[in-house]
């Protein structure tokens, strides 16, 4: 049984699957850096924000001006982290979209012009016939 198992693994799509899930995985840490340390502190400073403060108090409990400490406090609705997920999810998909765009673009074969079509059997007879009216002026 493990041999069979070993055999399946091995094929050529559970392989390509496993390398890109692990891929998959390298790249969303990375596009989650990118997100948290670079592009949230750019947008933070144009919009004079911090998405991950972002929070609709749901109850009158609720009095704090940053999330931890609202949410020790009582029910928070917190949408600023959707938001830098949003983000987040937006810069993955663009970023596959280029990458796969561009693997399509390497492995495109270059389209080879087909052979000329012999011609028709008619147009065969009838280039004979013209080449004899030729040859008999």
């Amino acid at each position: 049984m493990w041999q069979e198992f070993k055999e399946f693994a091995m094929k050529g799509n559970a392989l390509d699957l496993a390398v890109g899930v692990i891929i998959g995985a390298a790249f969303g840490k990375i596009i989650g850096g990118l997100v948290d340390d670079i592009i949230m502190p750019i947008l933070g400073i144009a919009g004079k924000a911090d998405f991950s403060n972002y929070f609709i108090p749901l109850s009158s409990a609720v009095t704090a001006t940053n999330l931890e400490d609202a949410k020790k406090q009582g029910g928070v609705f917190a949408y600023g982290d959707f938001i830098t997920i949003l983000i987040n999810f937006l810069i993955v998909a663009v970023a596959l979209f280029v990458a796969i765009k561009g693997i399509n673009m390497l492995n495109r074969k270059p389209k080879v012009p087909d052979a000329p079509k012999p011609p028709a059997p008619e147009v065969v007879l009838l280039t004979q016939i013209r080449d004899e009216l030729a040859a008999r002026r």
